[in-house]
C-alpha cells in the first residue's frame, strides 16, 4: 500500500494535471466562442455584457482606467473583486499588464 506522502504527491500531480487540461479547454471553447462573434457579427452588449444596458461612458468607479480588454472593457485596476475578462486573462496565463492603456 502506499505511503500517505505518496499519495498526496500523486493528488497533487493529478490536480496540476487536471488544472492545464480546464486551462487548455477554456482556452479553445473561448476560441470557439470569438469566432462565432466574429462570423456572426455579435458584440459582447449583443450577449448583455457589461456594457449592455449602460449608458456609454459611464462607470461605477469614478478613477480613471488603467486596463482595456480584450473586447473593449475598461477596469482602473483598483480594490475588490476583478472583471470576469481580468480573471479569463489571468485564468489563460496571460500577463494583465499586456492590457495596460
Amino acid at each position: 500500500m502506499a505511503s500517505y506522502s505518496e499519495l498526496m504527491a500523486q493528488a497533487q500531480s493529478l490536480m496540476a494535471q487536471a488544472e492545464q487540461a480546464r486551462k487548455d479547454e477554456l482556452s479553445a471553447v473561448i476560441a470557439d466562442i470569438k469566432a462565432k462573434m466574429k462570423q456572426f457579427g455579435i458584440t459582447v452588449a449583443d450577449l448583455g455584457g457589461a456594457t449592455g444596458g449602460k449608458k456609454a461612458g459611464k462607470s461605477k468607479s469614478s478613477a480613471p482606467a488603467k486596463f482595456r480588454g480584450p473586447n473593449g472593457e475598461l477596469w482602473a485596476g483598483g480594490p475588490g473583486r476583478k472583471p470576469e475578462w481580468v480573471r479569463a486573462v489571468l485564468a489563460s496565463g496571460k500577463s494583465i499588464e499586456d492590457f495596460r492603456i
